[in-house]
């Protein structure tokens, strides 16, 4: 296995833990780290459908985490 499947391989786990979280707030913010770290492993490999899943999944992370924090009451964490 090399380093960009490794990378891939990680990235995937990080997605899985991130709808393993019970607070929404979390899994917002682990499943950005995860789909950007995915966006990226799609660029690698040169697959332009998992990029660009992952980059919209990113951006509507980061959207709703906005939203949270302007919400401040939603950002009560469990």
């Amino acid at each position: 296995m090399n380093y960009i499947e490794t990378f891939g391989n990680i990235s995937s786990a990080v997605v899985l833990i991130s709808l393993s979280v019970k607070s929404m707030f979390y899994l917002r913010v682990i499943n950005l780290v995860g789909a950007s770290m995915f966006a990226y492993y799609g660029y690698l490999i040169g697959s332009f459908p998992t990029a660009s899943l992952n980059f919209g999944i990113a951006i509507l992370d980061a959207f709703y985490l906005i939203k949270m924090y302007k919400e401040k009451n939603t950002l009560v964490v469990e």
